[in-house]
Formats: C-alpha cells, structure tokens, sequence
C-alpha cells in the first residue's frame, strides 16, 4: 500500500518517518505550505506534491494530519475526487472517523481513526518512540486489519466510535489535567520557603515513582496517605491549611481515594473520613 500524508506537522513528520523506518512505502506530502512539505519531504526521504489531487491520485492510503478543526474540511475537498476503495486516516484523538469523515461511506471509501497516545511535541525526534507507545484504532471493520498491520509489532487496540470521548477524557486526565493537580502542589511549596525549581526537584521523585507504581502495580497497590489510613487528624490539618480551590481539589481527590481504600481494606471503616470531608464541603 502506499501512503500520502496530507498535512506536514509534526504528527506528519513524526507518522512518515515512522513508516518509512519500518519499511513502508510514503509517496510523500501535500500541505498547504509547500515550505512545509518540502521540509517533511526531505525529513523522510520522500516528495513533496504540489497538488491534492496528485497525492491522492497516487496513494491507497491517505493519513490526514491537519488540525482536527480542520479534518472536515479537508475530507470534503478530497470528497468529491476518485477516492473509492481509498482508506482515508487521521490521529485525532478526541474526533471518531464518523465525525472527521461525515457521509464517507458515500464515497466508497473506508474511514479510520489511528490515535498515538503519546504527546508529539518535536517534529523531528518523536518517531524514535512510536514503537513503544500505544495506538487505538477506530473505523469501518471492513478493513481494519489491513490498517493494524501498518503498525505490526505495536501495541495496539480497537475502540468503538462511541467510547471515543470517554478515551480521549481519559488521555487529557492523565496529561493535561495532571498539570492542574501539580500547581496547587507547586504553590504550597513555595508558601514553604521553595523557589519553583526547588520544588520541582523536591516533588519529582515522591510524583514519578508514585506514578511508576501505579502502572506497575495497580492503584490499591500503590495508594499509601492519610486517606488509607484512615488519619482524619491529619486530614483535617490538611484541609485547615488550603484555600477554597485547593481545598476543593483535595476534597473531590479524597472522596475518590477512599474507593480505591475501601477496595485495598474492606475491614477497615472509613465512615469518619466520609463524615469529615462532608462537613468541610458544607
């Protein structure tokens, strides 16, 4: 098969260098940047096209790496060329191939979603890891297998379109919405006496080592605190010393953690920690 990748950023790059490694035939890129394809094109050892209709024209697979607001549009205008028994792809991770490629069936063409999970930040180097990480896979079960085999050796998963959000939700809590649960940490640091890059270097072993336990191990495994413990003293510390926000945050954490407590010790009784931390929410 041989792959087109229309839009050349850095999933772009990062997808073509990824294929040619392995062995796989890239025609090269189309982008609206002709600048920008040349430079993948050169990355890859591959061709920049300086028409659409070229790229889709000469390839059976077609990976869509442009922003996902803008995935639509761009399959709207390859829509209406000869794309009949094409596989058209993006690596959104928050869009299902439904919502990327409306009325795609119409076409005659078959629609997947191929998502890294993995956060790209360099255009140039990220591909070193692909092999490594995890892809889900979404589309038409018509040829799925024909798609997974481009990532053979990878791990990776076929997810329903339906639990596309609650994936993609998933991915944002354990990247992003980390970031928000690491300032208020950060803050209380340096109402310490830290300086930011001290806490950093302070917090970075307890956070990754915390973090490497639980994908070891598992949560009950890892969960250690005054939550297990049952301590309600130090809990209330805790609490006396945040602000509203903070205060919020560790409460909703709490009330989570005892779960995952209540799991790890089923004859321990955690109705005093549910009590105290009702009555500082009121």
């Amino acid at each position: 098969m041989n792959i087109g990748i229309i839009g050349a950023g850095k999933v772009g790059c990062t997808l073509g260098k990824f294929f040619v490694q392995r062995g796989i035939s890239v025609v090269g890129y189309y982008s609206r940047s002709i600048k920008s394809a040349i430079e993948a094109a050169h990355f890859t050892q591959t061709q920049a096209l300086n028409h659409i209709e070229e790229i889709v024209d000469l390839c059976d697979v077609l990976f869509l790496t442009v922003p996902d607001r803008s995935l639509a549009q761009v399959f709207q205008q390859i829509a209406v060329m000869p794309i009949k028994g094409k596989y058209i792809c993006h690596c959104s991770g928050a869009l299902s191939t439904r919502e990327a490629f409306p009325a795609i069936e119409k076409t005659g063409a078959f629609g997947y979603s191929v998502h890294p999970l993995f956060a790209i930040s360099d255009k140039y180097h990220a591909y070193e890891e692909l092999t490594d990480i995890f892809f889900a896979l979404e589309g038409d079960s018509a040829h799925l297998e024909e798609i997974r085999s481009l990532f053979d050796g990878c791990r990776i998963k076929t997810i329903s379109s339906d639990c596309k959000t609650a994936y993609h939700a998933a991915a944002v809590m354990v990247s992003n919405l980390t970031l928000g649960l690491m300032k208020p940490a950060f803050d209380l640091m340096e109402q310490c006496g830290f300086t930011e890059e001290e806490a950093r270097s302070a917090l970075a072993p307890l956070a990754l080592g915390n973090l490497a336990h639980v994908f070891q191990k598992g949560l009950q495994e890892s969960l250690t605190g005054p939550v297990e413990r049952a301590d309600g003293s130090t809990i209330s510390k805790h609490l006396s010393c945040l602000s509203s926000e903070q205060k919020e945050i560790y409460i909703l954490l709490s009330h989570i953690l005892i779960g995952i407590a209540q799991k790890k010790h089923p004859d321990t009784d955690y109705q005093n920690i549910w009590n105290l931390l009702k009555g500082e929410k009121q």
